[in-house]
């Protein structure tokens, strides 16, 4: 069945374009921030998350993008020290380098770091796309990392996955830290999209020290209340340059006891932006991590299935189509092409 039409205008889609992308990042993500019996719960929760997740892809035919921490590929401490990148980043914050925490671990617990069953899993199902969250959860806006290491940690993933017979086409950057200054480090390496941030101030791409309290909280009642706008986007805006920029629209907090009286909002806030993406051809990126979803895991997935049932519904009504981040980019290249001949 033929997705899209060929009269493609200014670069559009012909139809709403519903994309997810999620981090898998296990321990690496969150350990800098917290301790392995402060998370234990959450990661341990993973693998059945996961699980029920692409189990809700297959049910609504969802085609997403799992970044996946190079890390993870492996199988424990071993092998991976024997496959550490040439050069490393020198973070001024020795907290943040996950490689003088490797050096100093007596050992390293396969459950909390290491997912290559996870990668086997995921790449059971059809239209599941893996990408990279980088080697090893590398921060492109630290200070004391550079461009020479940023190389050599994307070098590091896109190896361990060519080994694995995956080859890397998507890239998600983390905690948000776009640094636009790599991106045309990343096209040399074949990258050919990423996931970028939602516009204005309050998702502008930050280090940590420069990151706010006022901004966490005002994103936080924005995932409840309109703040920021529906941050849906255009096929143009993504095609404008490589490598394409797929910006996030949504982060789908996970559930919270406390905040439980609210999940009408909260389901409202994205459903009216999809309802917006599915209505001007346009894109909404939806995202979280595997782990948000470790603890409170039904109740996660209800609300991830309400979501996808109001995609069904704007598939039918406006032909809304599920495309992952490796298809987007995909399609900007056809579309560009088709263009170019005209």
């Amino acid at each position: 069945m033929k997705v899209f039409r060929d009269d493609y205008p200014n670069n559009n889609s012909a139809e709403g374009i519903f994309t997810v992308s999620l981090d898998c990042e296990l321990y690496w993500g969150v350990r800098d921030n917290r301790t392995i019996p402060q998370y234990d719960r959450n990661l341990l929760g993973v693998r059945r998350a996961v699980k029920e997740i692409l189990t809700a892809f297959h049910d609504y035919d969802i085609h997403a993008t799992w970044a996946i921490v190079g890390f993870l590929f492996f199988t424990d401490a071993q092998s991976l020290r024997t496959s550490l990148p040439d050069r490393l980043p020198q973070y001024i914050d020795p907290s943040l380098s996950p490689y003088t925490y490797i050096r100093e671990a007596d050992k390293l617990e396969s459950v909390y770091h290491f997912a290559p069953d996870i990668v086997d899993l995921i790449r059971e199902y059809e239209d599941q796309e893996i990408a990279t969250h980088t080697f090893s959860h590398y921060y492109c806006l630290e200070e004391g990392q550079d461009a020479e290491s940023f190389c050599a940690d994307i070098s590091s993933a896109i190896k361990k996955a060519e080994s694995g017979g995956l080859k890397l086409k998507s890239l998600v950057f983390p905690r948000n830290q776009v640094n636009d200054e790599y991106l045309s480090l990343m096209t040399e390496s074949g990258i050919k999209c990423y996931r970028g941030n939602e516009s204005g101030w309050l998702h502008r791409a930050v280090c940590r020290k420069d990151e706010s309290r006022l901004r966490r909280v005002l994103r936080i009642l924005d995932a409840y209340i309109n703040i920021t706008g529906y941050n849906t986007h255009s096929l143009k805006r993504a095609s404008s340059e490589r490598p394409f920029n797929i910006p996030s629209s949504r982060f789908l907090r996970p559930y919270s006891r406390r905040l439980r009286w609210f999940e009408n909002l909260r389901l409202r806030r994205i459903k009216e932006a999809m309802s917006d993406a599915a209505r001007h051809n346009r894109i909404f990126h939806l995202w979280w991590h595997p782990h948000n979803f470790g603890i409170n895991t039904t109740q996660n997935i209800v609300f991830m299935k309400m979501i996808l049932e109001h995609y069904r519904l704007l598939k039918m009504k406006y032909g809304m189509v599920s495309l992952n981040m490796g298809e987007i980019s995909e399609l900007v290249e056809r579309n560009s092409t088709w263009s170019r001949e005209q």
